[in-house]
């Protein structure tokens, strides 16, 4: 069973930055689809915004709400997801959560099996 450990939330100024990570528990996989979603804990899985994606090639996907302030990559450590965030803002503030899936079927949250429990992101103005 996949499970996936988030760390690197916090509370920031409006402006500021912050850095999550996310990696398996367990085990390195093949051909993982990972990514990074946002929502409240009263958000359903279903609805839950998409952020960013790093496929199993290594290809990125930025959606269009925090393009040119966030930036996703592979981390060192193989199946590492790293989200930074520059330039936060109030509306930034959201339970961000890794998922991931074997290989990428989609970048909705209905295309993810797995994810984590999520690390509160707080963006003050």
């Amino acid at each position: 069973q996949l499970q996936l450990v988030e760390s690197g939330g916090g509370s920031v100024q409006a402006g500021g930055s912050l850095r999550l990570s996310c990696a398996p528990s367990t085990y390195s996989y093949n051909n993982l689809c990972m990514g990074w979603f946002r929502g409240t804990n009263q958000t359903p899985v279903d609805e839950r915004e998409g952020v960013a994606f790093v496929m199993s090639d290594g290809s990125t996907r930025v959606e269009d709400s925090v393009k040119g302030r966030f930036t996703v990559s592979q981390g060192n450590t193989k199946n590492t997801l790293i989200l930074q965030m520059v330039t936060l803002k109030p509306e930034d503030s959201a339970i961000y959560y890794c998922a991931a899936e074997i290989n990428c079927y989609g970048f909705t949250p209905r295309d993810f099996g797995y994810w984590g429990q999520g690390t509160q992101v707080t963006v003050s103005v």
